[in-house]
């Protein structure tokens, strides 16, 4: 699957709503609604690539930045450096994987932050057994009040939320740290008494460390994740998220 993404505008102008509707092929209303919050915004996919270049082609004559992301490409995509323990140095992030392969990243290499949230929905049948009031076994039992078992089934909703940071360092492989599964003893005495804390501090002083990095907190959250993505996405694809705003941001 091949997505369109218009970014870049400064000014959601009548010109330039028109021009997207009339590429789209949706009302005005419709067109303005993906132009609101300043792109990036996917308008469309398309199976065939070459729809979706044609689409972003004409987009870009009318003055609209446009960009093809391969989609499937991005979601099957390995080479993450996955980072398991790290240590803030001095000038450089040190960083490990759970195999052992490591690297030391310069503060200044550092050109983009992005922390996500990801929220995975589980759903589950439960039996339910529950003990009512039985009017036949009461009548038999001369009227001493009875009670009979009552099983029925009942689906049970819950959602896993778990937080990341894609880290963007040049030419270097994206970087990827779990909340989850890192390993928060490089903070050395700095150390949080949770995971969550300990996260945060994390950002709180790569954001310090490396001031010139770009700092995107839109992933973060669902309505963030909308905008850029559309509501026919889902929070399965935090890397076509991410993806798209490496590409627009940088």
């Amino acid at each position: 699957m091949h997505v369109v993404v218009i970014h870049g505008w400064k000014e959601e102008t009548p010109e330039l709503v028109q021009t997207l509707a009339a590429a789209l092929g949706v009302m005005v209303f419709e067109a303005r609604q993906r132009m609101i919050g300043g792109g990036p915004s996917v308008v469309a996919s398309f199976a065939d690539p070459q729809h979706a270049m044609a689409l972003a082609d004409k987009l870009r004559q009318g003055g609209i930045s446009a960009l093809v992301v391969d989609a499937t490409a991005v979601r099957n995509r390995t080479g993450f450096f996955i980072v398991r323990r790290f240590v803030p140095g001095t000038s450089a992030l040190h960083i490990e994987e759970n195999d052992g392969n490591s690297a030391d990243i310069p503060y200044e290499e550092i050109d983009l932050l992005l922390p996500c949230t990801s929220v995975t929905g589980h759903t589950e049948t439960k039996t339910v057994t529950e003990r009512k009031f039985s009017l036949g076994k009461t009548i038999l039992s001369g009227g001493i009040p009875m009670k009979s078992k009552v099983e029925r089934k009942e689906e049970v909703s819950s959602e896993e939320t778990r937080k990341f940071l894609y880290l963007h360092a040049g030419t270097r492989p994206l970087m990827l740290f779990s909340q989850d599964n890192l390993t928060y003893d490089g903070f050395g005495s700095a150390m949080k008494m949770s995971r969550e804390l300990n996260f945060a501090y994390l950002l709180s002083e790569l954001r310090r460390l490396c001031p010139h990095a770009v700092y995107d907190d839109r992933l973060l959250n669902r309505a963030g994740q909308v905008r850029i993505l559309g509501p026919a996405q889902n929070m399965a694809n935090l890397d076509l998220a991410a993806e798209i705003l490496i590409r627009t941001l940088r």
